[in-house]
Formats: structure tokens, sequence, C-alpha cells
């Protein structure tokens, strides 16, 4: 086996991406505080063509070096928003039917391999604060709660990663 080259890869150019057919996924980020994992998710969500980024409440927004050294430029490319009040954002995408799907541990939590997407559906996907996870009222309103399932001690993940976790896996639900 022999790696690629990156002119290998068959990257879109940045017009080809914004004129791509993209994957029916918005991505919420609720109160997220460190720059390098709201740089990651702009990535990860190149990587899967995703809608759309809504940033928000304390969650910094671009041009950011932080943001800058993690996204490699898929700020340029990830559609994406600012708004103050998350769940002003959440009431907003109910209202043009959008499923809301809040990324935490919670009672009666779907577990994310028992989570079937709906191919005619668009997501809202929110991932929450580093150290208080996805707001309670925001939880409380959404359409449900996938969990990942995690068997270890600590049961909690960095936002970037559960973010390529669940991501990946609705991606490819959609997609098959």
């Amino acid at each position: 086996m022999r790696k690629l080259k990156n002119n290998e890869l068959d990257r879109l150019s940045v017009d080809a991406f914004k004129d791509a057919k993209k994957t029916p996924i918005i991505i919420v980020l609720d109160n997220i505080r460190s720059l390098n994992n709201i740089g990651s998710v702009f990535r990860t969500s190149d990587a899967f063509l995703i809608e759309k980024i809504y940033l928000c409440g304390i969650t910094a927004i671009p041009p950011h070096k932080d943001i800058h050294k993690t996204a490699l430029g898929s700020t340029e490319t990830v559609d994406w928003e600012y708004t103050e009040n998350t769940i002003d954002l959440i009431e907003k995408l109910k209202s043009e039917n959008v499923k809301i799907c809040s990324i935490e541990q919670a009672e009666n939590a779907t577990m994310l391999n028992d989570f079937t997407p709906e191919a005619d559906s668009t997501y809202a996907l929110v991932f929450g604060n580093e150290v208080k996870g996805v707001a309670q009222d925001v939880v409380s309103t959404s359409d449900v709660v996938i969990e990942i399932p995690q068997f270890g001690t600590k049961h909690s993940l960095n936002i970037s990663v559960s973010a390529g976790i669940v991501i990946w896996d609705i991606f490819s639900k959609l997609k098959s």
C-alpha cells in the first residue's frame, strides 16, 4: 500500500464545496470555551459536507488564530452564523422542521448505535460546554437526546471527539 499524495485526494475547491450538495446536518455549539475544539468541529464539518454551524453564547467566532490553527481553513468553507441565545435558535430551527438532537447523557437518552435518522429530515446536533454539557433547557426542548455509549471509568469525551463520532455515525447512516 502507498500513502496518497495531497494532489490525489480529489479535494474540492472552496467554490466547489460551496456548490456541493450538503449533508442535512446542522451543528449547534452551545457555549463552547475551547477555541481549538471550535476549530476542530469546523474541520470535521468540512470533511462531511455539513450544512451549517451555529456558534452560540460564549462560543468564539472566526477569525481567531486559535480557531484557525485547528480549522485549517474550514471556516472559509463551512457556512456558519453566531447567535447569542441557544434556545431561541432551537425554537427557530424547530419551526423550520429541523429535528433537534442534543448530544448528552440523560434519562431516556437514545444510544447512538440505536439512533436511526430519517433520510428526508434535517438534524441539528447540539454539542455543549466542556464542563456543563448541553444546557438543561436545550435538552428539555430537544426532539431526542443521543448518548454515545461509553464503557470505561470517565464517561466523558472531549467535545471535538464527540462531534467526530456523532457526525460520522449519522453521516454514514444517511448515506447507506
